[in-house]
């Protein structure tokens, strides 16, 4: 027969892990990122590599001044365009395809311009 000790160290053992389980599942929930939600990380997430590449270029003087401004031009108008996607809440294929191309345009003028031979005056 079980003493009232072992009853309530059992009740409290099942009370934990059903605490525990409804602290996982909330964590997982807000974890679980819908597709659009997904893209707009992976966008941002290139768009900040991309300006990265830009200011190591400068640094360490391979892209001019006009170079920078060109490609910091070039970064402005891919954020406006992933605001306009974004506006409506949702990023249909198309669009992240659309946004996915010019990051990939940008990413080659950003190579094209690190090694064209011009160097910034120092």
């Amino acid at each position: 027969m079980r003493t009232s000790s072992q009853f309530k160290r059992g009740a409290l053992i099942l009370a934990g892990l059903l605490l525990a389980s409804v602290a996982q599942s909330a964590a997982w929930a807000q974890t679980t990122l819908t597709p659009a939600q997904r893209q707009e990380a992976r966008v941002d997430a290139r768009q900040e590599r991309q300006t990265q590449r830009i200011q190591a270029g400068v640094t360490n003087g391979s892209l001019t001044a006009a170079e920078q401004a060109r490609l910091n031009q070039e970064q402005a108008r891919i954020e406006e365009l992933e605001q306009r996607i974004e506006q409506d809440g949702r990023v249909s294929r198309r669009e992240a395809v659309v946004m996915e191309r010019a990051q990939d345009r940008a990413s080659h003028h950003i190579a094209r311009a690190k090694h064209d031979r011009q160097r910034a005056r120092r």
